[in-house]
């Protein structure tokens, strides 16, 4: 026990910017690590077969973090709490299961696939827009006129990188010629925006724990069968593949849990100053982990996207700094709603 309260002092000594920093660093490089463990797979097939496909990587990382979660918070899930949540909670916790643990991780694992990392994070920032605009309308949020200028930038450069982007396979749409990555990613955030939301009000209702669990186990057991229906069993032949257990055991201890309980230990002292920083710049790591790891050169359409996602969060920035100075004493976020503020995918 003693051993347990030095560790335990130990890390509230660490100043939350810190383990801030090491989370949004590790988000940041988790959609071009993907990419990276997917090509080590397409060199070393097995009968032609890539064995760390997006499929794999996705289906076993999902296992992968279940079993490293499940010893973090089998406690909620006792008998007492079980009954004390309502049918409503169970059915509505599990269409939130569907959409954010299978179809959205898929659409962005297939968008790896079809456009480069850039086009990713800067398209992948309709969601926390649509999330502002979902919690004006819903949660009756009030917002100042930076935050809204900021969030109107943003917006403007991923319409740039939508129209001016494409990266892969086209569509056209309304005579814009548009990759289907981007469409995906365009998706997959609309997805994610409204579950957020959603999200919100059951964890009212939801441990932390269960929430977690039912969801990453939900989406895990959807996406197997989504994938069998649409591709077949033999899709998923190379499940067993040692490679692909060793790289997905590491992926899941980084990126799922030591990269989400740094974020989590940083809430506890951060400033909403501090929180807002992480978020901004998440996406601007992101694509520069992208040319570090994967050598992604922005183009140009990405440039301008980029240079407007940048001004859109120093206004936004500011908005926040004003808020935080006229109102230090509003209500906390929980954990888990400041969890789902950083964009994009964040791991299996």
């Amino acid at each position: 026990m003693k051993k347990v309260t030095n560790l335990q002092k130990f890390l509230d000594r660490i100043p939350s910017s810190v383990y801030l920093a090491i989370a949004v660093l590790i988000f940041a490089a988790s959609n071009s690590v993907t990419r990276i463990v997917t090509d080590i797979g397409a060199r070393n097939l097995i009968d032609g077969r890539n064995p760390i496909s997006l499929c794999n990587v996705l289906f076993i990382g999902n296992i992968c973090a279940l079993g490293l979660m499940i010893p973090l918070f089998y406690r909620d899930w006792n008998p007492n709490t079980l009954k004390a949540i309502t049918r409503k909670d169970w059915i509505g916790l599990t269409i939130t299961s569907i959409l954010t643990g299978a179809i959205a991780p898929a659409l962005t694992f297939t968008a790896l696939g079809n456009t480069n990392v850039a086009n990713i994070v800067l398209i992948g920032r309709i969601e926390p827009i649509l999330t502002l605009v979902l919690s004006v309308l819903l949660l009756g949020l009030r917002v100042d006129g930076w935050t809204v200028a900021g969030s109107l930038v943003s917006f403007a450069g991923v319409i740039v990188a939508v129209l001016l982007g494409g990266a892969g396979k086209m569509m056209t749409m309304a005579g814009f010629q548009i990759g289907t990555g981007e469409i995906f990613v365009a998706i997959a955030a609309v997805i994610a925006s409204i579950s957020n939301i959603n999200a919100k009000f059951q964890l009212q209702a939801i441990p932390l724990g269960i929430f977690t669990i039912y969801r990453n186990l939900i989406g895990t057991v959807i996406f197997f069968l989504l994938a069998t229906i649409l591709y077949g069993v033999e899709h998923f032949a190379d499940v067993l593949s040692p490679l692909l257990w060793r790289w997905m055991i590491l992926y899941a201890l980084v990126i799922a849990v030591i990269g989400r309980l740094c974020w989590l230990l940083g809430l506890k002292k951060s400033t909403p100053t501090e929180l807002n920083l992480a978020t901004l710049l998440n996406p601007i790591l992101t694509i520069f982990m992208a040319y570090l790891i994967l050598g992604q050169i922005p183009t140009l359409a990405q440039y301008w996207g980029l240079g407007l996602l940048i001004i859109g969060a120093i206004l936004s920035f500011v908005g926040n700094l004003y808020q935080e100075k006229i109102n230090r004493q509003a209500p906390k976020l929980t954990a888990m709603e400041k969890m789902d503020i950083i964009p994009g995918f964040k791991g299996v």
